[in-house]
Formats: C-alpha cells, sequence, structure tokens
C-alpha cells in the first residue's frame, strides 16, 4: 500500500520597495518560508539574479535537500547494516547552466562526505552503501538529474 505524505509551508514574498513590481530593478528579491512551529527561513534569489547574498536561494536550499536526504538515508542504511558511523560531514556542490534566454537547469550535483567509521572493518561496506542510497533518497529520486556520491571513509 503506497502512503502520500503532503509537506505545506507558506512563502512570502517581503521584497516590495513601494513600488511593487514596477521595474525589474524596482523590487526585492527578499522572501520567508514559514511552517508551524519552525523558525522562518530567509530566502532570497542567487546573487547573480540581484538576490540578497546573505539569505538562502532555491538552488542552495535543493543542493542542501539532496545532502541531507542522502545523509540521513546513509546513515539508516549504515545502521541496519552494522556499520557504525562516528562522523559524516559533506561538502555537496551542484552544478547549474544558465542559458542564454535566462531559463536555467541543474546538470548534477556531486555529494562529497567524509564520514567516519568506527573500526577499520567497517570501510568497504561503508562505501559501499553510499551507492545504495540512490535508490531510497525521495529527493535524488525525484530530479532529473545525476547525484554522484564521492564519499572519502575514514576510520
Amino acid at each position: 500500500m503506497t502512503r502520500e505524505h503532503r509537506y505545506r509551508l507558506t512563502v512570502t514574498w517581503t521584497g516590495n520597495r513601494g513600488e511593487g513590481t514596477a521595474g525589474y530593478r524596482a523590487y526585492g528579491r527578499e522572501h520567508e518560508v514559514t511552517a508551524p512551529g519552525k523558525a522562518p527561513l530567509a530566502g532570497s534569489s542567487d546573487p547573480a539574479f540581484r538576490g540578497d547574498p546573505a539569505r538562502w536561494n532555491p538552488e542552495e536550499l535543493l543542493v542542501a535537500s539532496l545532502s541531507q536526504c542522502h545523509m540521513l538515508w546513509y546513515l539508516h542504511l549504515c545502521s541496519t547494516a552494522g556499520v557504525v558511523v562516528t562522523d559524516y560531514v559533506d561538502e555537496p556542490e551542484g552544478t547549474m547552466a544558465e542559458e542564454p534566454g535566462g531559463a536555467g537547469r541543474f546538470s548534477r550535483v556531486v555529494l562529497r562526505p567524509t564520514v567516519t567509521v568506527a573500526s577499520p572493518e567497517m570501510a568497504a561496506e561503508a562505501e559501499r552503501l553510499h551507492h545504495e542510497v540512490h535508490a531510497y533518497c525521495f529527493i535524488a529520486r525525484s530530479v532529473n538529474f545525476p547525484v554522484v556520491p564521492e564519499p572519502v571513509i575514514r576510520s
């Protein structure tokens, strides 16, 4: 039986500088993402598109979502396989190509997790499990570009 999950939130534009969208340079790209019981997330567009560099942009959040989903599934798979992870840090990188007309798309995201396991005997299985995650990660299964893990395993 398939279960359906819904994710509801509110995105509120806060960038009206008094003229609304009277001109391309007249309005700010600032916005807030909120959901009940959670702290607001300050968003904007990428600085290349007149956004505020101090705020999160949708492209960064997509890369972060892929990294988080990979990590959470990876930790789950490790726990059920008897691989004891003691530390996990990812430094993912997404590549987006912008087309001449202004449209764009992600071409790939590379995940670069550095994972520490409890003993050297666990390293091979810890490496293998990174490549199994894509079969489970909800976000990676939903995008139309490669999500490539390049893990480093330490013990």
